[in-house]
């Protein structure tokens, strides 16, 4: 017979959590269900090994069992294996099994370790038996929510509009559009219905719930809903006082510099901020830098020369 590790069929470590297990489980058992597969020998075969593993790592006293049996070998999944090699775990072995698999659909191995003892730890989760056969009556089983993250700009959130994302880690890609709703903040989550996981036997599909994260660097700086953002202004401007035109998240508009502004000084603007999903504003705020031009030319080096010696008197 050949040597199962049941680890290595599910694609998880040796010391994965039973949730861990369970949840891997259930994704791989989904993704090769004979009723989302028919006709489909290869998937029903992934099924019942699946099925298999998760019925003895699914149960506390088949996983010890079968975890003190592997710290006695070193053998590898599919390798030949002779219960009459495992020393003082012989005993455990049941011979009147080990040539018969008729009690259900799983391996010679499984059949040999535990006798045909199947604990059906997963019997209703798919409307298949833990063994892989069709029960005279079959489950609804509802598909499962997906929760990702997506990355958006403070302006597309403010303004409500259409993204187009891929979202991952399901049993299968899926690209798709939804509107993001007006307002919304960082944090908050879409849940858009019925996109998730697909239901079983006729249960309703999973959800998808997509938490909103503006994205770094953004231009705006979002607090509650009020904005702020930087405003560089050339020194002349700050010392005589100017009128700039300022681009906001929804227009463009003429702001009045007061004379003698300093760095780091605020202009507030009323009404001009970011808003909630009820359409309540709040105000802009810009943060004054004082910048030099890139490029000064020799009558601008010569007057800042005579404004120096001005101060230095």
């Amino acid at each position: 017979m050949q040597y199962r590790d049941y680890y290595e069929i599910l694609g998880v470590k040796k010391d994965a959590s039973h949730d861990e297990i369970k949840k891997t489980f259930r994704k791989l058992a989904k993704k090769h269900h004979p009723d989302a597969n028919p006709g489909n020998k290869a998937s029903e075969e992934k099924f019942k090994s699946f099925s298999e593993a998760y019925e003895v790592l699914g149960d506390e006293s088949k996983r010890k069992k079968y975890d003190d049996l592997a710290k006695q070998t070193n053998y590898h999944n599919g390798s030949d294996f002779d219960p009459a090699n495992t020393g003082s775990y012989n005993s455990g072995f049941n011979r009147r099994t080990t040539t018969t698999s008729s009690q259900n659909d799983f391996s010679d191995f499984f059949n040999a370790f535990f006798g045909g003892n199947s604990s059906s730890s997963n019997d209703d989760l798919f409307g298949y038996t833990s063994r892989g056969k069709t029960r005279q009556r079959s489950y609804a089983q509802d598909g499962e929510n997906l929760d990702v993250e997506i990355h958006i700009t403070v302006k597309e959130a403010f303004n409500g509009d259409e993204k187009k994302v891929t979202i991952t880690g399901g049993t299968k890609d899926k690209t798709i559009s939804f509107v993001i709703p007006a307002g919304i903040k960082s944090g908050e989550k879409i849940r858009l219905q019925g996109q998730g996981e697909a239901g079983i036997n006729g249960g309703k599909n999973g959800d998808i719930l997509m938490r909103v994260a503006f994205v770094e660097n953004d231009f705006y700086k979002v607090n509650g809903i009020d904005l702020e953002s930087a405003l560089d202004i050339l020194p002349w401007d700050a010392a005589l006082g100017s009128e700039v035109p300022v681009h906001t998240i929804d227009g463009k508009i003429i702001v009045k510099i007061p004379q003698g502004i300093q760095t780091d000084s605020k202009i507030r603007v009323a009404g001009k901020g970011y808003k909630d999903t009820h359409g309540n504003r709040g105000d802009y705020f810009l943060k004054i830098r004082i910048v030099n031009p890139r490029n000064l030319s020799d009558d601008v080096k010569e007057e800042y020369q005579k404004l120096k010696k001005v101060f230095e008197k």
